[in-house]
């Protein structure tokens, strides 16, 4: 596939090893355009990504890396969000968010150990898979939370946006202190 230049690895790797053998026989069919094969090489590439593991007794969440498609409530600067402060119990605030959780559209739960939880949650259009995850602090007495895109460099606030309307909905239900956003 010498008229894809540069894409041509990936045009093998997204279109599969039946297509390939085409690709590299022939012309490349009109059908098969440079966007296309650019869409399915992220995809491709997307399980290349990184998942959030359990951080160790102890140890809180990561922090973000320097691209801005992430914000960590143990952060400071540009990724640092504020944690969520718990209003009453602990144990209710916990609960209020994994039922949050569940209920937000394109978001699941995948790992709830104790005092550690990771969601994963599909944005709407491309399909990406961006992880949340959130430690409960009895002793501080908040909720701390890290959103972070597996893909991509910018994400362009959607982690801010979906850690502050999670806010939002832990406020309603009087589990989260209000006017604790940074």
């Amino acid at each position: 596939p010498a008229s894809l230049g540069p894409l041509a690895p990936l045009a093998l790797v997204a279109a599969g090893a039946g297509a390939a053998a085409e690709l590299q026989s022939g012309p490349i069919d009109d059908n098969l355009s440079i966007p296309v094969v650019a869409a399915f090489a992220v995809m491709a590439l997307a399980g290349c990504a990184s998942v959030a593991e359990r951080p160790g007794a102890g140890a809180g969440l990561a922090p973000c890396p320097s691209s801005p498609n992430c914000v960590c409530s143990t952060d400071a600067g540009r990724s640092g969000i504020a944690p969520f402060a718990i209003e009453g119990d602990a144990d209710a605030a916990w609960s209020a968010l994994r039922e949050v959780l569940e209920a937000t559209p394109r978001t699941r739960v995948v790992n709830a150990d104790g005092d550690y939880l990771h969601a994963t949650s599909t944005t709407a259009i491309m399909r990406f898979t961006d992880d949340l995850e959130f430690l409960l602090d009895r002793e501080r007495g908040v909720i701390d939370v890290r959103s972070a895109s597996r893909v991509g460099y910018s994400d362009l606030g959607a982690n801010r946006k979906r850690v502050e309307a999670l806010r939002g909905a832990l406020i309603e239900r009087g589990a989260v202190a209000a006017g604790a956003s940074r």
